[in-house]
């Protein structure tokens, strides 16, 4: 058998680890480790690679092996910061989308309109959204189901801050007497995130990405929530009456019967 006979992944691999090595030194930051500054480069080359992979190749043909070598880390490498090829999705979107919600926090004030507050935490998000948009309805569309792995957890942890937000909204609502509605403030709060999950994988995938509109098609649905539907008491009973259905079938097979009879009859 011949040693020196090595398949093209074994290549690849071994030029990523030569590159791995060769790249591993920069330029220390104050107060920083020699190991910390690699690990940090290591980091942003492999979201760099994965970003360029998934928006150019979409979720499916991009391949974590093409992603490490693009990277010039080793396979094995690639997976100490991202457990499989979802969690890699959302190691490129996790600090972005974190200083994202830090910025829709801060922009809620505890003098504003409920609507004013709720549009002005969410603009930053759609911004973000729209920013990459094939990017973000992959985010979107692989988080729907999952939450393993260290940067779906993450992701899941800045879902949560939103959820918390909106909770926070309806109570500052609460409090300026602009709602009167005595609901928990967590349950109210969780069903307008709800919309808004609705409504941005919506935008991102109908027409063109357009913040303003997107956030128009937001309000509006939020306002059905608020402003509420005004239910009469029977809107609510998740019964019917015993035997009304039956009485209007009956009545339409009877109208139904007439009316081919009366076909016949003009033939």
């Amino acid at each position: 058998m011949n040693m020196f006979i090595f398949d093209a992944a074994e290549v690849k691999l071994f030029g990523a680890r030569a590159k791995e090595d060769m790249m591993g030194d920069r330029e220390l930051k104050p107060g920083q480790s020699r190991r910390q500054t690699n690990k940090e480069d290591k980091a942003r080359r492999i979201r760099e690679a994965a970003r360029a992979a998934f928006i150019s190749k979409g979720y499916d043909e991009a391949s974590t092996r093409e992603i490490a070598a693009a990277a010039g880390v080793a396979l094995g490498t690639l997976f100490i910061y991202a457990a499989n090829k979802r969690d890699l999705l959302f190691l490129v979107v996790n600090d972005e989308l974190e200083a994202v919600a830090k910025e829709a926090e801060v922009a809620v004030r505890p003098d504003a309109p409920m609507m004013a507050n709720f549009l002005a935490a969410y603009r930053p998000i759609y911004a973000f959204f729209g920013r990459e948009p094939r990017l973000s309805r992959l985010t979107l569309r692989e988080m729907m189901f999952y939450e393993t792995g260290l940067q779906a957890k993450r992701f899941v942890g800045t879902r949560n801050r939103m959820i918390a937000l909106c909770v926070e909204i309806v109570r500052i609502a609460q409090k300026n007497k602009d709602i009167a509605s005595k609901v928990d403030c967590l349950a109210l709060g969780t069903v307008l995130f709800a919309i808004f999950q609705i409504e941005v994988r919506t935008w991102l995938t109908v027409g063109t990405i357009d913040v303003a509109k997107g956030l128009d098609r937001l309000q509006r649905s939020l306002e059905i929530v608020i402003k509420g539907l005004v239910p009469a008491p029977r809107a609510l009973h998740i019964k019917a009456r015993r035997g009304a259905p039956g009485k209007r079938r009956a009545k339409l097979d009877a109208n139904f019967g007439r009316k081919m009879d009366s076909d016949v009859g003009h033939e």
